[in-house]
């Protein structure tokens, strides 16, 4: 079972690198990707997943402008060699790790398509290690990094086309991998004696000269289990980027957040997001929505399309609709990313803001698994 990766000297356990140190049938390694243009008229995400323990790789790319989304889906039989990143007409370039890569969908029957680069405006931002314990059962146990950029290229959808400037296209790469539920869910086995629940807030979000990153993962008491908050410095050209790591990325203590829900759903209307740093100062961020984006355009919680379910050795599908016909309460539409104004004090920035609340959360009146703010 070797692979091409196995003649570099990278290897983190005695077996090959193709096959996974964990025997968990939700090992996952995931490349996932936003866009957004900087005045909020489009969004677009992309997301490739291998899950190695079910030989499943599968794709995602959508895009939502003029109160639509169209999203691509695809699947296959993932191939035992680890660079091999494509299914079907997607594919995933690294043209130079942690500084460029390219996502190129070529023309299929779903009419959707792009060729896109993703320059780095930033280093590397490694998020503190996420681990979830439910009743004694690891549910997601992985590592993850962020990193801030520009887009360049083309999109193609509907009959429509779109080209992405970089003077004014951001966006963040995201890559984790490690283990969280995927596919069908496990049967048998005494069932659980809760509702599942989940509060996840990300938020990434551009500056001139910096970007700021936060994440908070909390029970339904409110208690964090994970946060990061780092200031990160941006760079005009990738090459000036320090390296993989950047010595002047300043690591927060804490990170706080005041959201204000729309009535009727579990969407954000306006946020507050702060950062304390080690010197005790704190940085307030107001963010105001112009964008929804469904995270199920790229498998998030989708009823057919979710991430790792055997689809057969190659399938592919598009879909469409309407933003404003979606039921914001259905399960599949709880997870979403908002692209956000933010403002800090006389600056302006853009970004978004992912957010997913299932279950109980009554510090903002969510009082059952899935009843609306109000």
């Amino acid at each position: 079972m070797l692979s091409k990766f196995d003649d570099y000297p990278i290897h983190q356990t005695p077996e090959p690198i193709a096959r996974s140190a964990s025997s968990s049938r939700n090992v996952y390694d995931r490349y996932w990707f936003n866009g957004y243009s900087d005045d909020g008229e489009f969004y677009f995400g992309i997301g490739l997943g291998l899950y190695p323990n079910r030989n499943i790789m599968d794709c995602g790319f959508s895009i939502v402008r003029d109160g639509e989304q169209h999203a691509f889906h695809a699947s296959r039989r993932a191939s035992r060699e680890p660079s091999d990143t494509q299914v079907g007409p997607f594919r995933i370039e690294i043209v130079e790790p942690m500084r460029t890569l390219r996502v190129i969908l070529d023309e299929n029957e779903t009419g959707i398509h792009c060729d896109l680069t993703f320059r780095a405006r930033t280093a590397s931002v490694e998020e503190g290690r996420q681990t979830l314990r439910v009743e004694d059962k690891i549910l997601m146990d992985a590592t993850r990094f962020a990193q801030y950029g520009r887009w360049e290229g083309s999109i193609g959808y509907a009959g429509k086309s779109l080209a992405v400037e970089p003077r004014r296209v951001f966006g963040t790469k995201d890559r984790s991998w490690g283990i969280r539920p995927v596919g069908e869910p496990e049967a048998g086995g005494a069932p659980p004696t809760k509702l599942p629940q989940i509060f996840f807030l990300w938020a990434p979000i551009h500056w001139d000269d910096h970007c700021t990153h936060f994440s908070t993962f909390e029970d339904e008491d409110g208690i964090p289990w994970h946060q990061d908050g780092m200031i990160v410095p941006a760079y005009e050209d990738p090459d000036a980027i320090p390296g993989t790591e950047d010595p002047g990325i300043d690591v927060m203590v804490s990170v706080e957040h005041e959201l204000v829900y729309r009535p009727g759903t579990r969407r954000a209307q306006s946020a507050t997001l702060k950062l304390l740093s080690r010197a005790g100062e704190q940085r307030v961020i107001e963010l105001e929505p112009l964008l929804c984006f469904q995270m199920k355009g790229i498998g998030y919680t989708h009823p057919e399309w979710g991430h790792g379910v055997w689809k057969g050795e190659l399938a592919l599908a598009g879909e469409s609709w309407k933003c404003d016909t979606l039921d914001p309460m259905a399960i599949e539409n709880q997870h979403v990313q908002q692209v956000m104004r933010a403002r800090c004090g006389d600056r302006v920035g853009i970004g978004v803001m992912e957010q997913l609340c299932y279950g109980r959360f009554p510090r903002y009146g969510m009082n059952e698994f899935l009843d609306p703010a109000r």
